[in-house]
């Protein structure tokens, strides 16, 4: 395991093959994630707290995502409770486990890139400064972000993260997004 770790890390300080992890992402978005990433459960955990966050102000999203910062070492506070303890949190571990390693990490945003839930604790609440979110729910329905291979903060693994955007299936609309993150070694 350790070889293999080492041989990760290797790989991906060389950016040629950095870049051979995309079609591998690409691959494994197709055959793995689009079929649940617009699960109803989902599409209504997003809508609920869209409804709920409305009208929220930047200053408002930035002091709930230092509050969530803050406290990270804590899941049992009340905001990053609200998100772990999400009915649908429960859906994302068990794909995580089912993924038998694959999957590091599975985690759903709202329309302003907040967190609605989510396998684990995320380094952060608020991803709408993000390339996962801005290059996703920015651009609307059909959306696809897939991140370079990198060490992730959160899961300490190296990672690539393929993030989706969600849409109302009544609207056609953008709602939120969803990001998966894939651990390197299972594409090796």
């Amino acid at each position: 395991m350790r070889l293999v770790s080492t041989l990760a890390a290797l790989l991906l300080s060389v950016p040629a093959f950095a870049d051979e992890f995309t079609p591998a992402l690409e691959a494994y978005m197709n055959d793995e994630i689009s079929d649940w990433a617009n699960d109803p459960a989902i599409v209504a955990a997003i809508k609920a707290q869209n409804d709920a966050h409305a009208g929220l102000s930047q200053d408002q999203i930035e002091e709930m995502d230092q509050e969530w910062r803050a406290n990270v070492g804590d899941p049992s506070t009340p905001l990053l409770a609200a998100v772990l303890n999400h009915p649908v949190s429960d859906d994302l571990r068990a794909r995580v486990e089912a993924s038998m390693g694959a999957m590091t990490e599975v985690f759903v945003m709202d329309e302003h890139g907040l967190n609605v839930a989510a396998s684990d604790v995320t380094s952060d609440m608020w991803q709408g400064d993000e390339a996962k979110f801005q290059q996703t729910y920015g651009n609307g329905a059909g959306s696809v972000h897939i991140s370079e291979v990198e060490l992730d903060e959160s899961t300490q693994r190296y990672q690539g993260q393929i993030s989706v955007t969600i849409v109302d299936p009544n609207s056609g609309n953008a709602i939120g997004a969803i990001t998966v993150g894939v651990d390197a070694e299972s594409l090796l």
